[in-house]
């Protein structure tokens, strides 16, 4: 009996490596090593851009190496702090929390709509159906389960706060932002998963100076979240990528900061 456990042991030995091959995944991560990698993820400090109603992070060191042979430091932040997770549940009590997004949403096709140029003559520039649909006409259908990532080189004015806000003498915020026929277009024509842009906000400034946020409203009021404060997305192809977003399962979380990458075809 020894003997023949032995035999099937080695015998499981010798095809371990060929099973491992036969699935593909090792093969897949391989590939995927290859390609360049883009980080889409803003460093975040004490004082960076962030929305109006924030309060800077505090960050205190508790234990250090001289005295205790280890660092360890405590953070004190918002949810919504740098690039971030707005889950349903930051605007909609009883909605899905950080905790309960599937690790399924997070590894998607990421398709890049490049708006910097109207951006940039008019920074209260917003993205309409017409222009997802003029994406569509160049690449193709919008992927069912896609990111939708809007560019605008907004995050080139990072880290000035003032810079980001864009606010001018009467207190109006002038940034860019979405419009609800395009999201409703993304979400329930093509039935994505999520979206991501580099401002603060996903609804313009004009929009958010009088508090109006219907826009992320309406994406968090339809079980999807949504990631802000992008970064190096003029370093992304507007086609073919994959993104992966991740952020910590904070049981019962509103928000949370996010790292965020995407992988070049």
């Amino acid at each position: 009996m020894r003997k023949v456990a032995g035999l099937i042991l080695a015998a499981a030995l010798t095809l371990a490596p060929m099973a491992a091959g036969a699935d593909g995944l090792w093969d897949v991560s391989v590939t995927l090593h290859a390609k360049n990698w883009i980080d889409l993820t803003h460093p975040f400090d004490a004082d960076i851009p962030h929305w109006k109603g924030f309060d800077p992070m505090t960050r205190k060191v508790v234990y250090d190496y001289e005295k205790d042979g280890f660092r360890a430091e405590m953070f004190c932040h918002v949810g919504q702090w740098g690039t971030h997770l707005d889950p349903p549940a930051h605007f909609h009590k009883g909605a899905r929390t950080a905790d309960k997004i599937p690790i399924t949403q997070m590894l998607l096709p990421l398709a890049v709509i490049d708006v910097h140029r109207q951006a940039a003559k008019n920074p209260d520039f917003v993205l309409t159906p017409e222009d997802v649909k003029a994406w569509e006409a160049k690449h193709g259908a919008i992927p069912e389960g896609a990111f939708v990532a809007m560019r605008t080189d907004w995050s080139k004015r990072w880290p000035d706060q003032d810079a980001m806000q864009n606010v001018d003498a009467q207190g109006t915020a002038h940034y860019p932002g979405w419009t609800l026929g395009a999201l409703k277009y993304l979400y329930e024509v093509r039935h994505i998963t999520a979206t991501g842009h580099e401002t603060t906000d996903t609804d313009p400034g004009l929009a958010t100076t009088k508090d109006d946020y219907s826009l992320e409203a309406y994406i968090l009021g339809i079980d999807h979240y949504q990631i802000e404060l992008l970064a190096n997305l003029d370093q992304v192809p507007e086609t073919g990528a994959l993104v992966s977003v991740t952020w910590p399962a904070i049981k019962d979380g509103t928000g949370f900061p996010a790292r965020v990458f995407a992988i070049l075809p």
